[in-house]
């Protein structure tokens, strides 16, 4: 079976509910992934817009995420390292966190929600970036899920 992430809120392709957008609460939606491969040891996911005007607007670095994970709850707290040991990076807002579907007026937009299953943990410090953590990645990736989501005002 394939490495598969998925979500309780929204299916595949689906409208991301306004709870998880600027235009609700702001929330992260729940999360949930299969059986990784064997040799996984973390987890990272990066949630990007490719739709933006200013080009690929990152919405979510999150890494470190321990092996016994199988998911990440609704509203993961906005703080650098959380109490299960996962960290927290900058996002496009200028802020750690989730920050949520924010698209101006127009067509809606595409979220994509990436999982890679690696085979070590990065160490990384808190607050990484985008490029920081997928540079640190390279070479351990073992599996990849995408989720993806739209949203639009």
């Amino acid at each position: 079976m394939a490495f598969q992430l998925s979500s309780s809120a929204f299916k595949d392709g689906d409208v991301i509910p306004r709870r998880y957008t600027c235009r609700g609460e702001d929330l992260s939606p729940p999360l949930h992934w299969s059986v990784p491969p064997a040799a996984t040891k973390s987890f990272v996911i990066i949630v990007e817009d490719p739709d933006a005007s200013a080009g690929t607007w990152v919405h979510w670095v999150i890494y470190d995420i321990p092996l016994d994970l199988r998911g990440l709850t609704e509203g993961i707290p906005t703080k650098d390292q959380l109490s299960n040991g996962s960290m927290q990076g900058w996002n496009d807002f200028k802020r750690i966190g989730y920050g949520g579907p924010c698209p101006s007026s127009g067509k809606p937009h595409r979220y994509y929600f990436q999982l890679y299953a690696l085979d070590t943990t990065i160490n990384l410090k808190p607050r990484a970036t985008k490029r920081q953590v997928l540079d640190a990645c390279k070479g351990h990736v073992l599996a990849e899920a995408s989720l993806m989501g739209r949203f639009g005002c």
